[in-house]
């Protein structure tokens, strides 16, 4: 039993651990969301580390389906998983791009990069199982939303 969830514990917890340690990294820095001028639609600040957990167990079930689907079609796999990787670095940076740094327009090119590599993620997960790549939608939806939220921001400040 253990060896059948045991890639999914791991995978989820990365996945948490980016999202915790990039928190960690920015929290003396999160009064920043209160104090700018936010657009229209800009959700309260207690929302983003309830839809980030939820993302990240998302994202991390879907990248151990892949890892234990691996068999069916490696490259793509392999090449997924990858691409997965490089999103959590992109996506680890970016809060304390935004947050510490306050750079908003370069946390916004950085967004978009981030969104692309979702995007592919989705595209090669999708050769190996349709469901782990329907798991990162909700990651791409989010990070356009975020898109629209760090663009306004940074033209309203």
């Amino acid at each position: 039993m253990w060896n059948k969830i045991k890639p999914y514990v791991i995978s989820c917890a990365f996945a948490l651990g980016v999202g915790a340690l990039s928190s960690l990294l920015t929290m003396g820095n999160m009064d920043l969301y209160s104090d700018i001028n936010q657009p229209p639609l800009a959700p309260p600040a207690i929302i983003f580390p309830i839809v980030w957990t939820i993302l990240y167990i998302l994202m991390g079930i879907s990248a151990a389906i892949i890892f234990t689907n691996r068999s069916k079609n490696r490259i793509d796999a392999d090449n997924g998983l990858l691409v997965y990787g490089l999103s959590l670095i992109l996506n680890f940076f970016w809060s304390i791009i935004f947050f510490n740094l306050r750079a908003f327009l370069f946390s916004f090119i950085w967004l978009i990069i981030l969104w692309g590599t979702i995007l592919a993620t989705i595209l090669l997960y999708r050769k190996v199982n349709k469901p782990a790549a329907y798991l990162q939608i909700p990651y791409l939806l989010w990070v356009t939303f975020a898109g629209y939220l760090n663009f306004s921001i940074y033209l309203l400040n």
